[in-house]
């Protein structure tokens, strides 16, 4: 039986490896709907491959739960996972990306406006950057409580300093031949800054935007495993471990996938939509 199942298996993969190959070195290779069925195919491969091994090999859930019965769990604790999604990402990740990110862009115009704090500022976000976060977050969850507030206060520590030095080296990027006929055309430092180098800022901005979104996920859950009410997709995931509920920690783990990978295709979209006149977003 195990020799059928991995013949099975080895035939499944063969047969989406030459499907995708076809597809991505075909005629229609660049159309909309090959892309999207080039890594839907590769998934479902994946899931299908998944399931006949660890059904036909009798993996232990505790070891690796077959994505049936993560599929299960996850339709049978819906408001459960809800209940953990707002606290976590709605809550705590959300509101701390909003707040870390808005603070490191105006932070950057200040920085901008003066050497001495782009002489001290920086050196202090690059050390501040490299703290981990299994050592900040429990200092945080003291000093703002258990609660949601704690959460993001983490998360604005993660995202701040990488979106500050994005922001900041977004803004110099502007030519001196451009701020110079910016000059000629007698415009003030906030006509300049909105007009020419906002604009031209933007894909740093948004290639920080887009970091922050991975940071504030991963912050905002790390942070609830050190002090969390009863709700929270670290919480779940913590006390689901203790508990042998392998299947509940594979769907959080989904919940938080498709968060973050919904999180970082809004921002995607919204660079393509703002920075369409860039080289990077023209085909």
């Amino acid at each position: 039986m195990t020799l059928v199942m991995l013949l099975l298996v080895v035939l499944i993969w063969a047969l989406g490896w030459w499907i995708n190959a076809r597809l991505a070195n075909g005629a229609q290779s660049e159309t909309r709907a090959v892309k999207l069925a080039v890594p839907a195919i590769f998934g479902l491969t994946l899931l299908i491959v998944w399931e006949l091994l660890v059904r036909g090999l009798g993996v232990p859930m505790v070891i690796l739960p077959a994505p049936s019965l993560i599929a299960a769990r996850f339709a049978g604790s819906l408001a459960i996972l809800w209940a953990d999604f707002s606290q976590t990402i709605l809550k705590g990740a959300l509101g701390g990306y909003v707040i870390g990110c808005g603070a490191a862009v105006l932070t950057a115009i200040l920085v901008d406006r003066s050497d001495f704090l782009r002489r001290g500022l920086l050196p202090v976000g690059n050390f501040v950057a490299a703290l981990p976060i299994v050592g900040t977050a429990p200092i945080l969850v003291m000093w703002f409580g258990f609660d949601w507030q704690s959460k993001a206060a983490v998360v604005v520590v993660m995202v701040f300093f990488p979106m500050l030095v994005n922001t900041v080296a977004g803004l110099r990027e502007a030519s001196d031949m451009q701020r110079d006929l910016m000059q000629t055309y007698a415009a003030s430092y906030w006509q300049s800054l909105t007009k020419l180098r906002l604009p031209a800022a933007l894909p740093f901005v948004f290639n920080g935007l887009k970091i922050s979104t991975t940071l504030a996920l991963v912050g905002a859950i790390v942070a609830e495993f050190f002090g969390s009410p009863t709700v929270g997709m670290g919480f779940r995931i913590s006390t689901s471990v203790g508990q042998l509920a392998l299947d509940m920690v594979w769907a959080e783990i989904v919940v938080a996938a498709l968060a973050g990978s919904l999180f970082y295709g809004l921002i995607a979209v919204m660079e393509k939509m703002l920075t369409f006149w860039h080289p990077s977003q023209r085909g």
